[in-house]
C-alpha cells in the first residue's frame, strides 16, 4: 500500500476513539505502533470505585485495554513512564491556578505539554521512531494553499474537540494525523462493533479526577475559610476554602437569599468569595494571555471571529484587539460566566486561529 513506509505512533488510552483511530491507520496501510503514558502513582486518596476518568486509580486497566488492541492488530505497544511530568506539569498548575483564584483547563495544558510533548519526546528517547503522532481526537488538519497547516473543527460539531488542541503550535500540525476527524461518534461505535473491538461500548472520560472529587489534590492548610460577601462588600456568609469554589457556581454555598445566588469572583489575596445575582455573572469581554496563534501570524485589531470561553460554550461573535502579549476581546453580546484560567478559542469559521487563557473578565463600562 502507499503508506507502507510510513511510521505513525498512536497515542492509546485504552477507549474506543484511539483504538478506532490505530484501526483506520493501519487499514490505509501505515506502519503503527502503539504508546500510551503512565501517569497515575498512586499517591492521592480518591474515592474507591470512582472511574471514567483521566487520572486515577484505574489506570492499569487503560493501559492492559490498549495493550489488548495492540495485540489484536499486531502492532508493537509502548507504555511511558511520565509521572513526575504529570505532576509537575499539570497537577501542580492545577493546584496553583486554584489557589490563585483562577479554574484551570487541565485538558489543554496535558494535551499540550503531555501527550504532544513529554510522551513524544521519551517516546523517541527510548528508540522509538515514528514520522507522524496521532491521537483520537475529533478534529482535522489540512494543509492551506500557501502551505500553511490549519486546526479545524471535526465535521461533526457534536464532538469537535479542537477547542481542548488550541494550545498546539503551528510547527507541530505537520507531523499530526486526527483519522476521526471525518466521522461522527456512532460512526466510530460502530467500526468498532463491526470489527470486534472489546471496548466499542466502552464509556468515555468524563472527568480529570476519578470521581471528579479536586480536594485530594489539595492539603488541608489550603483550605482555609474565610467569608462570602455581596459587590458592596457586605458579609453574606462563610466559604470553606476558595478551592471548593468557581466564577458561576450556585449550589454549595450554604447562603439564604430570596434570590439565587452565585459565585461572582474569587478574590484569593483577602480569601474572599464574592457572590450575588446571575445578572452579575454577565461580561461585555475579556482579556487573554499566554496567546498561541495557529492559522494566522497576527491578528488586526477589530478583527471578527467566533469566541468560545469553555467547551461547551455556544461560540460568540465578538472584535479582537492586541494588547502587546494580550487580547482584548469584546462580545457583541455579553457572555454568563467568563472565568479566568479557562481557555479561550478564536474561531474563523471551521478554522482555529488562536487560543489563550482568560486573565480576567471584562465588566460592562470597561471595554
Amino acid at each position: 500500500m502507499i503508506n507502507r513506509d510510513i511510521t505513525v505512533a498512536v497515542g492509546l488510552s485504552g477507549g474506543v476513539d484511539s483504538s478506532v483511530a490505530a484501526y483506520l491507520l493501519k487499514k490505509k496501510g501505515y506502519e503503527v505502533t502503539g504508546i500510551t503514558m503512565k501517569i497515575w502513582d498512586g499517591s492521592f486518596r480518591l474515592a474507591e470505585g470512582a472511574k471514567n476518568a483521566c487520572f486515577g486509580p484505574d489506570e492499569e486497566e487503560d493501559i492492559s485495554a490498549a495493550e489488548n488492541i495492540c495485540r489484536e492488530f499486531n502492532i508493537p505497544f509502548h507504555v511511558i513512564d511520565l509521572k513526575d511530568e504529570y505532576r509537575k506539569t499539570v497537577l501542580d498548575y492545577f493546584r496553583k491556578e486554584y489557589l490563585a483564584g483562577r479554574t484551570p483547563n487541565p485538558c489543554v495544558r496535558c494535551n499540550r505539554e503531555m501527550k504532544f510533548g513529554f510522551m513524544l519526546k521519551k517516546a523517541r528517547e527510548r528508540g522509538v521512531e515514528f514520522d507522524y503522532f496521532a491521537t483520537g481526537h475529533y478534529a482535522r488538519i489540512e494543509k492551506n494553499s500557501e502551505g500553511r497547516y490549519l486546526l479545524k473543527k471535526s465535521l461533526d460539531p457534536t464532538k469537535d474537540q479542537s477547542y481542548f488542541l488550541s494550545g498546539l503550535e503551528r510547527s507541530q500540525l505537520e507531523h499530526i494525523l486526527f483519522p476521526l476527524g471525518g466521522y461522527s461518534k456512532e460512526q466510530i461505535r460502530e467500526i468498532a462493533r463491526e470489527i470486534d473491538l472489546e471496548v466499542a461500548d466502552k464509556r468515555e472520560s468524563q472527568d480529570f479526577i476519578s470521581g471528579g472529587d479536586y480536594s485530594p489534590l489539595f492539603s488541608d492548610k489550603d483550605s482555609t475559610p474565610g467569608d462570602i460577601v455581596d459587590t458592596r462588600g457586605n458579609i453574606l456568609g462563610k466559604h470553606k476554602g476558595i478551592i471548593h469554589y468557581t466564577v458561576g457556581q450556585r449550589r454549595g454555598l450554604g447562603i439564604s437569599s430570596p434570590e439565587p445566588l452565585y459565585v461572582l469572583e474569587i478574590d484569593p489575596e483577602c480569601n474572599k468569595i464574592v457572590a450575588g445575582p446571575r445578572k452579575g455573572l454577565y461580561s461585555c469581554g475579556l482579556i487573554a494571555e499566554n496567546i498561541n496563534l495557529i492559522s494566522t501570524d497576527s491578528i488586526i485589531d477589530n478583527t471578527k471571529a467566533a469566541v468560545k470561553i469553555r467547551q461547551m460554550h455556544k461560540e460568540a461573535s465578538a472584535a479582537i484587539y492586541n494588547e502587546g502579549e494580550r487580547l482584548r476581546i469584546i462580545f457583541d453580546e455579553p457572555q454568563l460566566s467568563v472565568t479566568p484560567g479557562q481557555a479561550v478559542v478564536i474561531y474563523d469559521g471551521d478554522v482555529v486561529l488562536g487560543g489563550g487563557i482568560i486573565l480576567k473578565a471584562i465588566n460592562t463600562g470597561e471595554s
